[in-house]
């Protein structure tokens, strides 16, 4: 599907815009013309995601739990591109572990990475975003309402993006700054899918009994989605936590708990 949007002039950072559906959205705002920054932990996957973006894109390391390399990159990228204009805090951990195989410093890292993170993003950002029109968006995972067994660490973590999100909306508002949180689907080719559920496919019968529109998501509809909430036609929305998962909702939960499930360690 061919949807056109026009952020010429504009600058879109993406953190954690190296790889999977960060870095669809990266791509695609270079695609409509804007001026792109992407700033992950590994060198290699900064380097790799910027030979797609195309000529003028910049790179950085970043680790989203140090505030400080935060600040720097976002400095850069000011220096380098001009005023920041969308923001896209899309950083995440994931890994299966019950709450009872799981020690408090593997807890931490996935709150350290999601929440703090995403904290540091925000904070770190207000200063470059502080204008009429500017447009904040995180990533978010269905985990945050929906449990999930070994997710809970996920879950905690994310359930306090969303909340995050709406609180910003209401303080950063007065600003002219929209803050608004994606919450994605099953998503082909990710590597969510691959370490929740790898046995399942586009197109299994499963899927499509589970998923109402019969298929996995592309990192092409997350990225028309961030794109739309980037852009003036969102002009209005804000505080919003914006689900696109085909209308599977909670739906998943028997689809990806038993994928998990089949995954798990014996007890």
């Amino acid at each position: 599907m061919n949807v056109q949007f026009d952020f010429s002039g504009r600058h879109a950072v993406v953190f954690g815009g190296t790889t999977g559906i960060n870095l669809g959205i990266a791509q695609a705002f270079a695609r409509a013309g804007a001026r792109v920054t992407v700033a992950s932990r590994k060198q290699a996957n900064v380097d790799a995601a910027v030979a797609t973006l195309g000529d003028g894109a910049l790179g950085l390391v970043a680790d989203v739990r140090d505030e400080a390399s935060v600040a720097s990159a976002l400095a850069q990228a000011a220096a380098t591109h001009g005023p920041i204009d969308v923001l896209v805090s899309g950083a995440a951990g994931n890994f299966l572990a019950e709450v009872n195989g799981m020690s408090s410093n593997a807890f931490k890292v996935v709150v350290d990475i999601d929440l703090i993170g995403s904290f540091h993003v925000a904070r770190q950002a207000y200063a470059h975003l502080r204008k009429p029109g500017a447009s904040i968006i995180f990533i978010t995972a269905p985990q945050a309402v929906v449990a999930m067994p070994h997710q809970a660490h996920v879950g905690a973590a994310k359930a306090g993006v969303d909340q995050f999100a709406r609180v910003l909306a209401l303080e950063w508002g007065p600003a002219g700054v929209r803050v608004n949180a994606i919450s994605p689907g099953p998503i082909q080719g990710t590597e969510g899918m691959q370490r929740l559920a790898p046995q399942i496919q586009d197109g299994d019968a499963t899927l499509r009994a589970i998923v109402p529109l019969g298929r996995m998501g592309t990192t092409q509809d997350i990225a028309h989605l961030a794109m739309f909430l980037g852009s003036d036609a969102a002009s209005y929305v804000s505080g919003a936590v914006i689900a696109c998962d085909g209308g599977a909702q909670g739906m998943l939960t028997p689809m990806i708990s038993g994928a998990i499930a089949a995954q798990a360690p014996a007890r």
